[in-house]
């Protein structure tokens, strides 16, 4: 039996793609998180799921049967983060509980679970949802087809509109067609579509929030003040999700 969206959710939905202007894929993923929390507490607490009584023993119990689902810290960090906007949403304060984080000074790899993880984190930090769209394109610009952060910021307006590849212009002034995944691709197209400045075919394709071009500074910022509060290792660099792409194909 297919069980049924609950309807705060569905609520919050709406709310995180109407007035917070979420990508799709931001909104699938917190709704997800509040349909797993409300699940949760109606066996955890024995009844229908109850938001006002939620402490922070409640929460731990939550994040480790998702730890037994088999997520990561910087999963485990976004579903806490979800789960505080989702709880504020319904008028209930979060209990305060720290979020995971790595020990310093263990190197790792960046998992594909950490570089989505982040990706969505910085959009969900920007300070306008077309900003959130445009960080989101780019970092996964870079996951999903392995390019350098100043490869992506040299595109320009003549990209659009992609198709399956597209030409990059790389170190030396050479070039390579990159192939482009279906998810890359939407959402360059949903920051374009955001985009409240004109993108020429001469200009930039990452515009920044005064309508010049995006610096690759500005996006090394985001993530280096984001994997903090993921708790990631000083390695999570934007040039780390390039080489993650290669590994993880």
């Amino acid at each position: 039996m297919e069980t049924l969206p609950h309807p705060l959710a569905v609520r919050w939905g709406d709310h995180l793609r109407r007035d917070r202007r979420r990508s799709a894929h931001t909104v699938r993923a917190y709704v997800a998180t509040a349909e797993r929390l409300l699940a949760f507490l109606s066996g955890h607490q024995g009844g229908p799921a109850d938001l006002n009584a939620v402490g922070a023993a409640d929460l731990r119990a939550f994040l480790a049967r998702r730890r037994m689902d088999g997520i990561g810290n910087a999963s485990a960090a976004r579903e806490l983060s979800a789960v505080r906007g989702f709880l504020a949403f319904a008028g209930v304060e979060a209990p305060r509980l720290k979020g995971p984080r790595v020990k310093k000074g263990v190197p790792r790899p960046i998992s594909p679970d950490e570089a989505i993880a982040l990706a969505e984190a910085v959009e969900e930090d920007a300070s306008a949802p077309w900003i959130g769209a445009r960080d989101w394109a780019v970092l996964l610009l870079l996951y999903g087809a392995g390019l350098r952060v100043g490869e992506a910021m040299g595109l320009t307006g003549a990209a659009l509109p992609l198709g399956e590849a597209m030409l990059v212009t790389g170190k030396r002034d050479k070039t390579r067609l990159v192939p482009i995944l279906p998810q890359v691709r939407e959402a360059i197209e949903a920051y374009a579509a955001a985009c409240p400045w004109p993108i020429a075919k001469d200009g930039p394709l990452f515009i920044g929030a005064r309508g010049g071009p995006l610096s690759a500074a500005l996006i090394r910022r985001a993530v280096r003040k984001t994997r903090v509060g993921l708790g990631l290792s000083d390695r999570t660099t934007p040039h780390a999700l390039r080489h993650s792409f290669a590994t993880h194909l």
